[in-house]
């Protein structure tokens, strides 16, 4: 069908080889990458593509993705990309894409869409993805769903259809935390998507005893992209891919629920190309986003977010390594800077830090003992990674147990304060933070240079943080911004500038953490006497 031919009306050359079914040539050509990052994030994520990539990237209206375009052989550059979590390649997208009023006429649209799309392009995508993954060796088998898609053969995990309105961030069901719903259904095999099991990818041909695929079954998707005529190497045998459809869909004007859009579409996509479906040992992953008007189908080129690189022993509020790099590129860390963490957790922003930037010198400290400990075993296990690859050099970072309102730090010796703050949920309580929040802005007010020096902090208890701040006028001023989502909350990361003032000098280091408590005076009030 004209759809699956390529732009000069030739056919697409594909060939039967080894277990994924078909092999691309080595050409060049344009495709469309999707990615997810850290909501609030985005333009750090578009300026990270155009430094590293030479890409223009564009922001989705669905907060937490963006898409930029790239030649087939830029795709290893792709996965160095540290502001995303995951990645996909588009097959098709539509700005205004017509949704009918009946769920009936709508399902059956898409049913239809799936048989008229360009695949073509986006499974040689698929493909070369997979063997560069191969070449970067194996990674950890992908679950899907966790905790999910385990039990019984007549069930199936489909994408939760928790996004119903705009004011729900999109981000929650994108990651691999994503709360998913567990649906009964007679025909498993109409509803499941693809993504790659590395270690059923071997390099070798199949044997017969390999199971389902082997033995010389020719993969149809071949058929509907245009290779009409038998092939050589068929006779080694063509895997039968695996696959899943998940359905990510933000908006209240749909007649039809994530998972009968999953349902319907996947159904259609197996109709087509004559994949099984499996919903946790898949090969591929389809990608089905809507957002209002707005639908992007994808396949997925990431078994698991890219966020996990770098913690393996993780706290009870470990931020992603992706959120990591935005905090630390907000404040554009430069060379023999120290950096501080007073909060460190599990070290994940410092971590992040020494990784990228380098030049400059991280201290992280903590005064749990038990994260300090997790801190340095994950980057033992960071400098493990790299003496196994041949890297001789150190991270420039040291870790210290310490009392983070009275730290062992000379006056005005740092550069960069960058940490996560007590939400008051997990980790400590909203009434403690009215006492912690004004001592801990002041301490780090001491260590930071005047001038010069930065703070970017995270929290999501803005009430208590923005009044500690605005009673630290003299030391701190309040710069830029960025609201983002934590795990289903709305927090706030705040760039702060350090004033000329001198530590010692000025009102605010007087005034006791525990006079700026809500419950003595309300902000109107205070901003009046002064």
């Amino acid at each position: 069908m004209s759809s699956q031919d390529s732009s000069d009306g030739q056919q697409c050359p594909l060939v039967v080889v080894g277990e994924t079914g078909f092999q691309v040539s080595d050409e060049v050509y344009t495709v469309t990458i999707g990615a997810t990052v850290p909501t609030g994030f985005e333009n750090t994520a578009a300026e990270e593509v155009q430094e590293k990539i030479g890409a223009n990237a564009k922001i989705s209206k669905d907060r937490g993705r963006i898409y930029f375009q790239i030649t087939t052989d830029k795709l290893s550059q792709v996965h160095h990309l540290r502001s995303v979590d995951n990645l996909f390649v588009v097959v098709e997208e539509y700005d205004n894409y017509q949704f009918k009023d009946s769920k009936e006429e709508t399902l059956e649209d898409l049913q239809k869409l799936a048989s008229k799309l360009p695949w073509s392009d986006a499974l040689k995508v698929w493909n070369m993805n997979t063997t560069l993954k191969k070449k970067r060796g194996p990674h950890r088998q992908p679950q899907g769903p966790r905790g999910r898609g385990r039990g019984k053969a007549n069930k199936v995990t489909l994408e939760t259809d928790t996004m119903q309105t705009e004011t729900i961030e999109t981000d929650t069901v994108v990651t691999d935390t994503v709360v998913t719903d567990t649906v009964e259904t007679d025909a498993i095999d109409t509803v499941e998507t693809l993504t790659t099991q590395e270690e059923e990818l071997e390099l070798e041909a199949p044997t017969a005893d390999q199971g389902e695929g082997a033995g010389g079954v020719r993969t149809p998707a071949l058929e509907i992209l245009g290779e009409q005529q038998e092939v050589p190497g068929q006779e080694l045998g063509a895997k039968v891919l695996k696959f899943r459809v998940t359905c990510n869909r933000a908006g209240d004007k749909h007649s039809f629920s994530s998972n009968e859009a999953a349902r319907d579409f996947g159904g259609a996509v197996q109709e087509l190309f004559q994949w099984k479906a499996d919903m946790t040992k898949f090969d591929i992953e389809v990608l089905l986003n809507i957002h209002n008007v707005e639908m992007v189908i994808g396949i997925a080129l990431t078994e698991e977010s890219l966020h996990r690189r770098n913690i393996t022993h993780f706290g009870p509020t470990t931020l992603r390594s992706t959120l990591c790099y935005g905090m630390l590129r907000l404040c554009k860390p430069q060379a023999s800077d120290v950096i501080l963490d007073p909060m460190c957790g599990t070290g994940a922003i410092p971590l992040e830090g020494a990784i990228e930037w380098q030049q400059a010198f991280y201290l992280a400290g903590d005064n749990n003992d038990m994260a300090v400990s997790r801190t340095v075993n994950n980057i033992c296990h960071i400098q493990k990674k790299r003496r196994d690859k041949g890297s001789i050099s150190g991270l420039p970072i040291d870790t210290v147990q310490w009392d983070l309102c009275h730290l062992p730090m000379r006056t005005s010796s740092v550069d960069i304060i960058i940490t996560d703050m007590p939400f008051g949920k997990r980790m400590g309580s909203r009434k403690n933070n009215w006492d912690l929040y004004p001592s801990c802005l002041k301490e780090m007010a001491r260590v930071t240079r005047p001038g010069s020096g930065k703070a970017v902090i995270l929290t999501q208890d803005k009430k208590c943080f923005q009044k500690a701040i605005s009673r630290m006028g003299g030391l701190w001023r309040k710069h830029h911004t960025v609201w983002v989502n934590v795990g289903g909350l709305h927090a706030g990361v705040f760039l702060l500038k350090r004033t000329l003032g001198i530590f010692g000098q000025i009102a605010e280091d007087s005034r006791e953490g525990k006079e700026s408590k809500p419950h003595e005076e309300k902000p109107g009030e205070e901003r009046k006497k002064e």
